[in-house]
């Protein structure tokens, strides 16, 4: 066994011991990489910061909330108001058994989401701010709150998983499905198109857009009577920690804008749009495989995705869970580069009236919350 320095030790009856790994070693690469790339200290310094965790061992989930399991098979796991595929013609013409299997599987597929979100998207953005690798000077209670942060998204993705291993089980139903989520992908084409000065800073913008936007299952679930109270539960149990989370991230950024310098802003801003987008947009390759497996043909598939996700109406709908989001970048001064403004309004971001509702869609449903917003 490594000595608590970590130095090598030599191997008994041996004059060999391990070298030790070169400077530019991956796993030394990964604790010095920032998520704002550049020297920190060189950088405007927002020292205001007022923390929402002062009370966080009495108030958050995984310090106070039960284990939530499911009980008994139920009739209804996930509200068909936002999931509108169960209410297309195709798909009710196969019968009540068809779309209560759909339902129960797209809540299989949030909580799914949530733990993929989590995991791939949040906790390591939160660890690398926790850690002082954000590339910002930060105040030290938003250090550490960030700690809580990392605490709290474990618990929703071990929550999440350990709730669908128990949902099998009580259905009987296997979750099937999988793959790489959608946003991964989303996330991976624009990261391809941002200039080198700025490579790795969308992984910290979708941060701020899923942590900053409550999605419509946050909010509709755990009101909905008829699931099951351990569904109620554990959603609920998900939001309350989320409404910090989303005073944290929104903090966040405005530390980030002001410290970016103008050729920065400019390089990121236009992509801003796409990262709201890939976090909002519904998967519709998960959908298709969905239905596929309740016996859809090719031809049906995309009608049924095509006729409950009309063009126009998805953008009016994302534009709509985008406003607070959308807000906060205006706020922070985002929007004042005319490229960047260009880049919204091409998204459709800033239609219409977008920017006074609530976040909330009735016919976006979550992405996959669609997540978190977030799950």
């Amino acid at each position: 066994m490594s000595g608590a320095s970590g130095a090598a030790l030599p191997v008994q009856g041996s004059n060999v011991s391990r070298l030790p790994a070169a400077p530019g070693g991956t796993y030394q690469r990964l604790a010095r990489e920032q998520l704002v790339p550049g020297t920190a200290a060189a950088r405007p310094v927002l020292s205001t910061y007022a923390s929402r965790f002062g009370r966080w061992d009495d108030l958050a989930g995984v310090r106070r909330k039960p284990q939530r399991r499911p009980v008994d098979p139920a009739d209804l796991y996930f509200p068909p108001e936002l999931y509108p595929v169960v209410s297309h013609p195709l798909v009710v013409a196969r019968g009540p058994a068809t779309v209560r299997t759909l339902l129960l599987h797209r809540l299989y597929d949030y909580l799914d989401f949530t733990t993929e979100l989590e995991n791939l998207a949040v906790i390591p953005v939160a660890a690398k701010i926790a850690r002082g690798a954000s590339g910002l000077i930060l105040p030290r209670q938003m250090q550490a709150d960030a700690f809580k942060i990392v605490t709290d998204e474990a618990w929703h993705a071990q929550f999440s998983y350990d709730f669908t291993e128990e949902l099998e089980r009580v259905t009987g139903v296997p979750r099937g499905g999988g793959g790489v989520p959608a946003f991964v992908r989303r996330l991976d084409e624009t990261a391809a198109q941002l200039p080198p000065e700025v490579a790795g800073l969308e992984a910290l913008v979708f941060a701020i857009v899923s942590e900053t936007l409550i999605s419509g299952i946050l909010s509709e679930l755990p009101r909905d009577e008829r699931l099951p109270r351990p569904v109620r539960d554990l959603v609920r149990d998900h939001a309350e920690d989320e409404g910090r989370h989303h005073v944290y991230f929104r903090s966040v950024l405005r530390h980030l804008w002001p410290a970016l310098t103008l050729r920065e802003r400019r390089a990121v801003g236009p992509h801003v749009p796409a990262i709201i987008q890939a976090f909002l947009t519904p998967d519709h390759t998960q959908v298709a495989t969905r239905l596929a497996a309740v016996g859809l043909r090719d031809e049906e598939i995309v009608q049924v995705v095509t006729e409950c996700w009309p063009e126009h109406e998805l953008t009016l709908a994302i534009a709509q869970s985008a406003a607070p989001a959308v807000r906060y970048f205006t706020e922070v001064g985002a929007l004042d580069d005319s490229r960047t403004w260009y880049a919204f309004t091409e998204a459709g971001l800033l239609a219409g009236d977008a920017g006074a509702t609530t976040g909330r869609s009735e016919h976006l449903t979550d992405p996959n919350p669609p997540g978190r917003t977030k799950s």
